[in-house]
């Protein structure tokens, strides 16, 4: 009986490994497009030319981004460069202990932190390669132009939607859950009385 239960917690441990193992390999992945993709935008957008993808809403130009997320804090230099590659380093290991302590069910908490995980190392490798971050992705709509972002910038948002609807809604699924085993249970020592 021992051998089968210790059996069993082994098997556990290789399946949660594995399934992690699984969403970092895709958090490589998607690392890897953002990389691939700035290294394009550099050969090919860097000298003025763009791409229009959709007319009047999608376009490909190049820009240098020394500041955070859509071009903010921009002023920061060498100083700005370092503070931002170090926060970045901090937030990648809160990220990667959070995913660590995740429980295997709880996937979107798996991929919302291996989405954040792939945007943050992006960014990150060009802030401390080059001194900036390489966005090409340039979304307007009328005289409403979006900031430039790059691959990395949209799966940091993906993920952090994915983190922030977990945080709200499995919340409040839990607090009804709660809620509605405290009126069972008082409901049956009525019962009882």
């Amino acid at each position: 009986m021992n051998a089968e239960v210790k059996d069993s917690s082994v098997s556990n441990a290789r399946t949660r490994f594995g399934w992690r193992a699984g969403y970092l390999l895709a958090s490589f992945g998607i690392y890897m497009v953002d990389q691939t993709t700035k290294a394009w935008a550099v050969r090919t957008l860097r000298h003025g030319d763009e791409v229009t993808v959709i007319r009047n809403f999608f376009d490909l130009i190049y820009n240098e981004n020394p500041g955070i997320a859509f071009g903010q804090l921009q002023e920061g230099g060498n100083v700005g460069r370092w503070f931002f590659a170090g926060l970045a380093l901090v937030a990648a290991i809160a990220i990667i202990g959070y995913f660590l302590k995740t429980p295997r069910n709880d996937d979107r908490i798996l991929g919302g932190c291996a989405l954040v995980l792939a945007g943050i190392l992006g960014n990150l490798t060009d802030r401390v390669r080059l001194g900036y971050v390489v966005d090409f992705i340039a979304l307007h709509a009328g005289q409403y132009h979006w900031p430039t972002f790059n691959i990395a910038d949209a799966s940091i948002c993906v993920g952090a939607l994915l983190l922030a609807y977990d945080l709200v809604f499995e919340n409040r699924k839990k607090t009804e859950i709660r809620s509605q085993s405290s009126e069972v249970r008082s409901q049956k020592s009525e019962i009882r009385s």
